[in-house]
C-alpha cells in the first residue's frame, strides 16, 4: 500500500483495502455485480464450504466489492476484521443473533437512534432478546440494569438525535466488569472523529449510509470486530465457543481467534439471515470514503458555526452542541471527538412542536427528510417523524421531545446555510 510503515487517516482511507484490479490492472475496485464464483475443483469447493479455505462462493456471504470496503473500514477503526451489510439495522441485527439467545438481555442506553429504539422495543422482541435501558446522563444506571442474563451494552458514541458524546471508557469500565462485550454505534462520528475499540469498544458498528458513505445514494451497514474478547472464557456464547452442527463440530472461537465474531457473523448469521451489501452500493460506499476526512472536517466547522449563530436567536429556546464550549458533553467531546464533535445538532423552538412543523416545512436549501450524513444540509422534526412512534415521555428521554429539530449541517458555504435557516426562523 505504500512504504511508510505506520500510513495516516487520509492515506488509509483512500488505500486501505484497495489493489488494482490483479486481472485488468484497474486502479478503481471493480463490480463484482455477480451471484457466484467459479471453483477450481470439487476439492477447493468443499474445503470453502467447510471454512478450511477463505475465499468466494455467493456474495450474499463475500463478495471481492465488499472485500475492500471490509478492509478498509476495519482498518480505520484499528479492528481485526469486518462483516459489510444492506443497512446499519441488518448490522445491529447480525450482531444481536450472534451474541443472544431466547431469553438474553442487552442494557442500551436510550439516547439512541428512534430506528433502533424501535427495532430494539419491537423487533427484537419476537426473538425473545430483551432490551434493558439506561440513562447516558447516570452512568450508574448501566451498571444497575446488569443482570445474569445480560449480554452485551450498546451505545452510540454520538447520540442521535441529539449530539450528545457517551462516556466510552466509563461504560467499557462497566462492560468489563460484567464480562459482557461493548458495542458502539459510530454512525454520527466516523473513525475520523472518533475510534472506539482505542476506548474499549469490542465491536462497532455503523450505517455507512450516513457520513461514511456520505453522498446520500446507498444503503449500507457494517460490523467490525475488535478481536479484543475472549468468547470462550465462560460458556455465555455458545454461538462461539461451542462445536458448530453447522460446519462438522468447528469451534469458530478456538478456530478463528480475533476475527472469530466477524467470521460467526458472517457464515452463520448473514449466511443464514441475509441482509447483505449489494456490490453497486459497496462501491459508491468506497467511492465516499475517499473524501471522509474532508467532508468530516467541513462538517464540524460548518456545525459549529450554526450552534454558534442559533444560540444568540431569539426564538431559539436551546441549542446541544457538544462543540459548543457551555455545552455540558464539550468536555466529553474533546476527549473523544477533538478533531469536531460531528454534524449533527438540535435545537429546541420556544414555538414547541408546531413551531418544529413550520420551520422545517419553510426551509428552501436544506432537504427535509429522514436522513443524516449527506453532503448536503437535512432537517428534521423528529417527534412528527423519526421519534414519531414513541410516547411523548419517550421522545423527550431520546432528546427528540415536541420542540426538538435536528439538523445534520452539510458543507456547502456557511453564508449560505445560516442565511437559509434564519428566513424559516423568521417565517415561523
Amino acid at each position: 500500500m505504500a512504504t511508510n510503515a505506520d500510513p495516516g487517516f487520509n492515506t488509509l482511507a483512500i488505500h486501505a483495502g484497495a489493489q488494482p484490479d490483479p486481472t485488468t490492472g484497474a486502479r478503481a475496485t471493480p463490480i463484482y455485480q455477480t451471484t457466484s464464483f467459479v471453483f477450481d475443483d470439487a476439492e477447493h469447493a468443499a474445503s470453502l464450504f467447510g471454512l478450511q479455505a477463505f475465499g468466494n462462493i455467493y456474495t450474499r456471504i463475500m463478495n471481492p466489492t465488499q472485500a475492500v470496503l471490509e478492509e478498509k473500514v476495519a482498518t480505520l477503526e484499528g479492528g481485526t476484521a469486518a462483516l459489510a451489510s444492506a443497512s446499519g439495522h441488518g448490522a445491529q441485527l447480525l450482531v444481536f443473533h450472534t451474541l443472544l439467545q431466547p431469553g438474553d438481555e442487552f442494557v442500551a442506553l436510550r439516547q439512541l437512534y428512534g430506528g433502533s429504539i424501535n427495532q430494539f422495543n419491537h423487533s427484537f422482541r419476537k426473538f425473545d432478546w430483551q432490551v434493558v435501558w439506561a440513562d447516558a446522563d447516570k452512568i450508574e444506571s448501566v451498571e444497575k440494569a446488569i443482570s445474569p442474563k445480560t449480554k452485551a451494552i450498546f451505545i452510540e458514541s454520538i447520540a442521535n438525535p441529539g449530539g450528545i458524546v457517551i462516556d466510552i471508557e466509563a461504560i467499557s469500565k462497566i462492560a468489563r466488569r460484567a464480562g459482557v462485550p461493548l458495542v458502539v454505534d459510530n454512525t454520527l462520528a466516523t473513525p475520523y472523529l472518533c475510534r472506539p475499540i482505542e476506548h474499549g469498544a469490542d465491536i462497532v458498528v455503523h450505517s455507512l449510509t450516513k457520513f461514511m458513505g456520505g453522498q446520500g445514494n446507498s444503503m449500507g451497514g457494517i460490523i467490525v470486530d475488535a478481536g479484543t474478547f475472549n468468547w470462550s472464557r465462560d460458556g455465555r456464547y455458545p454461538t462461539l465457543s461451542e462445536p458448530c452442527e453447522s460446519y462438522q463440530g468447528l469451534i469458530l472461537h478456538e478456530t478463528f481467534g480475533d476475527i472469530a465474531f466477524a467470521i460467526a457473523c458472517r457464515v452463520l448469521a448473514m449466511r443464514d439471515l441475509g441482509p447483505c451489501l449489494a456490490p453497486l452500493n459497496a462501491f459508491l460506499l468506497l467511492n465516499g470514503i475517499d473524501t471522509l476526512s474532508l467532508r468530516m472536517q467541513r462538517h464540524c466547522d460548518n456545525a459549529l458555526a450554526v450552534a454558534e449563530w442559533l444560540s444568540g436567536h431569539k426564538k431559539v429556546a436551546w441549542v446541544s452542541y457538544a462543540g459548543l464550549s457551555g455545552d455540558r458533553h464539550h468536555k466529553l467531546a474533546k476527549k473523544y471527538c477533538p478533531l469536531g464533535a460531528g454534524a449533527v445538532l438540535t435545537f429546541g423552538l420556544k414555538g414547541g412542536y408546531e413551531a418544529g412543523v413550520k420551520v422545517v416545512g419553510g426551509v428552501e436549501l436544506f432537504s427535509h427528510l429522514a436522513n443524516i450524513g449527506d453532503t448536503r444540509s437535512l432537517i428534521i422534526h423528529p417527534a412528527s417523524t423519526t421519534h414519531r412512534q414513541l410516547s411523548e415521555r419517550q421522545q423527550v428521554a431520546a432528546g427528540a421531545g415536541p420542540d426538538v429539530v435536528r439538523l445534520s449541517v452539510g458543507i456547502e458555504d456557511i453564508k449560505d446555510i445560516i442565511a437559509d435557516l434564519d428566513q424559516a426562523l423568521r417565517k415561523a
